[in-house]
């Protein structure tokens, strides 16, 4: 199968040279591999080195998305392949040696699977973005999102970076244009609703930059809660219910805490409830850290993925369903 890789980028000078020469790197045949990269025109060095690797390899191509958003990249990239197989790839990423050529035959011999792909293990850019993405990659801190977890292979609702066969697009559409965030999610939702199935193998593997700060992890979970709202509404469904639990924990803390004041009984039931998450939290991380300093931040990191995650959902349903509001330019400038 001939495999096409999509790229959408902007202001990605520091990794994107790292993430396409992973996939250089890996053992496919290069006859049968092109590299797309879309760049939203990027103010750094971005286009300057994609240009320089060109010239090392034929088969990178670089496009211009004048839109600057992820999801017209996406679909740009896409409608300009020319691949059976279509792997989206983040410019924080990089792949592993056989991950091409595995997602083919996991794709060649299961012709019920319309998208493979694999688990995301994190590179640490310091001590603290190594807590975030032990974080990020705990039961606790992101539920039964397999695909960080790497729990199980098998069937499951949505995988990262996954590789698509190219009828999928013309059976459901192109990635929703509406969408700042969450773009894969709801094209994975639609898939499955569909009645196409997504494959997860934990033996494959990608490498991923996790956020370095606090502050980032918080505007990148705080946008997905939110967008993840404007999905719902347009399919009128919950595409997860685990998405629900960081939205229900943010009404249970900070209006739980004003009605403690009714009754000693809802004041003890209030801060149980407390002690279970801060012992569940602790007990999480004590299989992901060394130290009592880590251990802090690894509490402090899970509840940061809940709490922005949950508020942000509970802002889209303030915006999209109680103000009937459609995405403002505002949310439109929304980064991560």
């Amino acid at each position: 199968m001939n495999v096409s890789v999509v790229i959408p980028c902007r202001n990605e000078e520091r990794y994107i040279a790292e993430c396409i020469e992973s996939v250089i790197a890996c053992n496919y045949p290069k006859e049968q591999l092109e590299i797309i990269v879309v760049d939203g025109q990027s103010t750094d060095a971005t286009k300057e080195t994609v240009v320089k690797l060109r010239e090392r390899y034929a088969n990178i191509y670089l496009l211009d998305n004048p839109q600057q958003t992820t999801q017209w990249a996406l679909n740009m990239g896409v409608k300009n392949a020319s691949g059976d197989v279509i792997i989206i790839l983040g410019a924080h990423a990089m792949m592993t040696g056989d991950y091409i050529g595995s997602c083919v035959r996991i794709l060649e011999a299961h012709p019920e699977v319309s998208c493979a792909g694999g688990v995301t293990e994190n590179i640490y850019a310091n001590g603290l973005s190594g807590i975030i993405g032990r974080a990020m990659s705990s039961r606790f801190g992101v539920g039964n999102a397999h695909f960080r977890t790497g729990t199980r292979s098998g069937y499951v609702d949505t995988v990262a970076f996954g590789a698509y066969r190219r009828q999928i697009f013309e059976a459901i559409g192109y990635f929703d244009e509406e969408l700042i965030r969450n773009q894969d999610d709801e094209f994975s939702y639609r898939m499955i609703k569909n009645g196409y199935k997504i494959y997860l193998d934990t033996d494959l593997k990608l490498l991923y930059h996790t956020r370095a700060s606090f502050k980032s992890l918080f505007n990148q979970y705080f946008q997905y809660g939110y967008w993840k709202v404007y999905v719902n509404k347009k399919h009128r469904a919950i595409t997860t219910w685990r998405q629900l639990v960081p939205a229900f924990f943010v009404l249970f803390l900070f209006p739980g805490f004003l009605v403690t004041y009714v009754g000693i009984y809802i004041r003890f039931l209030y801060r149980l409830t407390l002690l279970v998450y801060i012992l569940t939290a602790i007990r999480s991380g004590l299989y992901k850290v060394d130290t009592l300093k880590e251990l802090m931040q690894f509490i402090w990191a899970c509840f940061i993925l809940h709490i922005s995650y949950g508020s942000g959902y509970l802002y889209g349903i303030l915006h999209f369903i109680i103000m009937r509001l459609k995405p403002s330019e505002f949310s439109k400038k929304l980064t991560r």
